[in-house]
């Protein structure tokens, strides 16, 4: 869907310090109220959406990869800070398919980022429901950032896909991890590891990234168009 990356170094910056400027908050107690909340419900809905993927041999790491280290409730915020710092760095050495790669990883944490705290300011009083999330759902964003938001996902794996076949580039992850660990950045080095064992594993990503990208395709023409049951089916 995303063939290129336009100017990916910069494109890398700019959403590292977005991302930045809105966790940055929560460090002083600027918490956004309920979205801990949004990302708890979306984190159960994404794991009953693909129980069947996670419990696949050939799919489960990759989809675990998926829903934890790309797209999930945890606090990445010590991956940003780490990716952030050592940027220089990353664009001197790593090959343009790799800088690519994590720009776009990037670009879906910071869109994700900032669509949850919309959802979150958007939903209604009490407990979440799958109609309530729905109403928040459309009133929080565009369709053509959530179509965004999902051609992003599959171009990040499309282009791990092609990464993998590179295996110098494993092998360099691999030699990283003391350096990695004394520098503080074990959270960048987990996610890049589990991202490439993942797809190493899977052994082709077509059918893997076609399975995601017709359901959540299938589940946002549902939210948009009002469907009673559009987690469903």
């Amino acid at each position: 869907m995303f063939s290129t990356v336009a100017k990916a170094p910069e494109s890398l910056r700019r959403h590292l310090e977005r991302l930045r400027e809105m966790r940055g908050r929560e460090a002083h107690g600027h918490t956004p109220p309920r979205l801990a909340e949004v990302k708890a419900w979306q984190a159960a809905r994404l794991e009953r959406t693909y129980a069947d993927l996670s419990a696949d041999p050939r799919y489960g790491r990759p989809t675990a990869f998926f829903l934890d280290d790309l797209y999930g409730a945890k606090d990445f915020s010590g991956r940003d800070k780490a990716m952030l710092r050592i940027y220089p760095v990353m664009v001197r050495t790593l090959p343009d398919m790799a800088v690519e790669t994590a720009a776009l990883a990037i670009e879906v944490d910071a869109l994700s980022e900032e669509l949850d705290r919309r959802v979150a300011a958007c939903l209604d009083p009490g407990p979440i429901s799958e109609a309530s999330y729905a109403k928040a759902y459309r009133e929080a964003g565009t369709r053509a950032e959530r179509e965004r938001q999902i051609g992003l996902i599959d171009e990040v794996g499309r282009r791990l896909d092609r990464l993998v076949a590179k295996p110098f580039i494993f092998t360099t992850l691999k030699l990283m991890r003391r350096p990695a660990k004394l520098a503080g950045l074990e959270d960048l080095q987990t996610f890049l590891e589990h991202g490439f064992e993942a797809f190493r594993h899977m052994g082709g990503a077509d059918e893997f990234l076609a399975t995601i990208g017709g359901r959540e395709t299938r589940i946002l023409s549902r939210l948009f168009s009002g469907h009673p049951s559009p987690f469903s089916g």
